[in-house]
């Protein structure tokens, strides 16, 4: 029959639990005070790195985007603010902002062509042609500007479609439906119902609803010039033929 331990053992095995209790929170706030520690010689060892490299932050996009990734691994984010050491060091937050303004200014100039969904490497292209130097904008910098006018409310959002990335300036929702459409489109420009149907094994009715929403929200343009009578809808998002406005 077993004894029930008395209460000197139970006051002896409590004791044991708190003591390993403020062991184990003695290790843990010794390993945060080490991580700290850490990260905040990572900070300092990163605002020197942005001293000393400054001019290719500002004009390389290849050096820019390693540089946000190394801050990101420190939970810097020098978009943050446009005061500070980060903005008066390097100006990389006037120079997001500046694009932001950009990037509204290109979509709203060409939603008469594209429905306001725009592919993000044409953006980039159209955003080149505004500089002096070609080279000075990068995809990864147009998202970075992109991100912060979403968090401005502003609607402005990207979008995958397939291998492609599509800016959004309207506040248009697409399905699965339109997606796959768009998808598809990717490889000609255009589809026309039958294709639509064969390929995505859709009914008729389903293909033609999906293209009309799609024409209606300004995302398709209709050419019906052809000898066997197929109407085709283009998409100008997507279509590698796409002309781009020179005028924006």
């Amino acid at each position: 029959m077993r004894r029930r331990p008395g209460i000197g053992g139970l006051q002896t095995a409590a004791a044991a639990r708190d003591q390993y209790r403020l062991v184990g929170e003695n290790v843990a706030k010794i390993r945060t005070d080490m991580m700290k520690e850490q990260l905040a010689t990572f900070r300092s060892q990163l605002e020197e790195f942005a001293r000393k490299h400054k001019n290719d932050i500002r004009k390389n996009p290849a050096f820019r985007s390693q540089f946000h990734e190394m801050c990101a691994k420190v939970g810097v984010d020098p978009l943050a603010s446009n005061k500070g050491f980060w903005a008066e060091l390097l100006g990389i937050g006037d120079f997001y902002y500046e694009l932001g303004v950009q990037i509204v200014e290109i979509c709203l100039a060409t939603r008469p062509h594209n429905g306001g969904l725009i592919n993000l490497q044409e953006l980039c292209i159209l955003l080149r042609q505004r500089k002096s130097d070609r080279e000075a904008v990068s995809e990864d910098d147009c998202l970075r500007a992109i991100s912060k006018l979403k968090v401005l409310g502003s609607g402005f959002e990207v979008i995958s479609v397939g291998k492609k990335k599509l800016v959004r300036s309207v506040p248009t929702e697409l399905n699965k439906d339109h997606n796959e459409i768009l998808e598809l489109a990717q490889a000609q420009g255009y589809v026309t119902v039958e294709e639509v149907e064969r390929r995505l094994s859709w009914t008729s009715g389903r293909a033609i609803d999906a293209l009309d929403t799609l024409l209606d929200e300004g995302l398709a343009m209709i050419d019906d010039g052809h000898r066997d009578g197929k109407r085709r809808y283009w998409f100008p998002c997507v279509s590698s033929n796409s002309s781009l406005v020179a005028d924006t």
